[in-house]
């Protein structure tokens, strides 16, 4: 906190500032080593005025372990013949064979050998070690998969504080959801093979469809980032590019939210998104984006739709829906559409959340008995 202060251990304004610690992340079993040993001499520091609070973090959190790929395990007898798993007995000679997976037919709730389905499998993941041989070399995977989806299925693999089993086709499941965010922002590789230098982004305004869409992914993240649940914040993100790919168009300013968003997750490639954008500097100094309330709502609500002052239906929007998006509405209502059809519109009157009056040319409208 203050290692150049020659008069002082730490200066107070500078403790009070830096101190306590927000987050420990470590494993349980550095409890009875340097925690217990931070905790003492905090304490210490406590008890001769050095430090103001009683504890060093304010939270801890013990992280689970990277178990190795499930193995599974078929018994034999003395025979050689396989024994399912679930007629052993304990006082009988088994030797153990360990299966492929291609070899292995999940069951129920069980695994079997696929060639004969009535011997059960003991399937078990187990601690990484050199001498079970199910060591994963971090290396490899960036080599073939990339630094980012590494990081991004580490964080994906289940609940930060369990312990999780590596799966070789879990990690390309997210190496293929960042490239459909990449596509989708930077579009598919040219005829000739080349890349774009650019985006596929627009500059138009954002329909209510797409601001609801990120403000609520923003929501999601947001939260789940402060309870460390990132599994659940990466499913919502992978829940925006699904939705996004249904949109014709793709503004700017959602895309860039949305880039700012994956920047904690996939940060080489968020990086490279940003700069296509047109940005010069890192989007390590951008705000982290923040979700409006108004776009989380989920209520509807009935709006009349008058033509030239006269009530001719109603249609259903979204509370703050705009008169663009309301306008649209009513152009594809059935009802209100043989109003609309081929005549002229001279102006619109919307009162947002009471009515919205759309003024036809009453010289070259041709509403005649309509």
């Amino acid at each position: 906190m203050d290692s150049r202060n020659p008069k002082e251990l730490v200066n107070k304004d500078k403790e009070a500032y830096w101190g306590p610690v927000d987050v420990y992340v470590g494993g349980a079993e550095h409890a009875v080593l340097h925690l217990l040993y931070a905790r003492f001499w905090h304490k210490v520091l406590y008890d001769i005025g050095v430090v103001s609070t009683k504890e060093p973090f304010k939270c801890v959190i013990n992280q689970g372990i990277i178990l190795g790929e499930v193995q599974y395990t078929a018994y034999k007898d003395s025979d050689g013949n396989y024994v399912s798993a679930d007629a052993i007995d304990t006082l009988g000679e088994y030797s153990q064979e360990i299966i492929p997976d291609d070899k292995v037919l999940k069951s129920g709730d069980s695994f079997v050998l696929k060639e004969n389905p009535d011997v059960r499998l003991v399937g078990r993941a187990y601690k990484m070690s050199k001498s079970r041989g199910n060591v994963v070399n971090p290396d490899d995977v960036v080599l073939e998969y990339g630094a980012d989806s590494l990081r991004l299925y580490e964080m994906f693999m289940g609940p930060f504080r369990d312990s999780k089993t590596w799966s070789t086709s879990g990690i390309e499941g997210v190496h293929r959801f960042l490239g459909r965010t990449w596509r989708l922002i930077v579009g598919s590789p040219l005829p000739d093979g080349l890349s774009r230098a650019g985006t596929v982004v627009t500059d138009e305004e954002p329909s209510l469809e797409q601001l609801r869409a990120l403000h609520r992914c923003i929501s999601k993240v947001t939260e789940e980032i402060e309870g460390t649940r990132f599994n659940t914040g990466i499913s919502a993100m992978m829940e925006f590019i699904n939705a996004a790919y249904k949109w014709e168009k793709h503004p700017k300013s959602i895309i860039e939210a949305f880039v700012l968003l994956l920047a904690p997750y996939a940060p080489h490639m968020a990086e490279e998104l940003w700069c296509r954008l047109g940005h010069s500097g890192s989007l390590a100094y951008e705000l982290f984006p923040e979700a409006n309330p108004v776009y989380l709502k989920d209520s509807t609500i009935t709006l009349p739709v008058q033509i030239n002052g006269r009530t001719r239906g109603t249609i259903q929007v979204e509370e703050g829906c705009s008169e663009e998006d309301a306008f649209i509405l009513a152009s594809q209502d059935e009802k209100l559409l043989k109003y609309l059809d081929g005549n002229p519109i001279k102006k619109r009157i919307f009162v947002p959340g009471k009515i919205l009056n759309i003024i036809l040319d009453r010289q070259k409208a041709n509403i005649g008995s309509r």
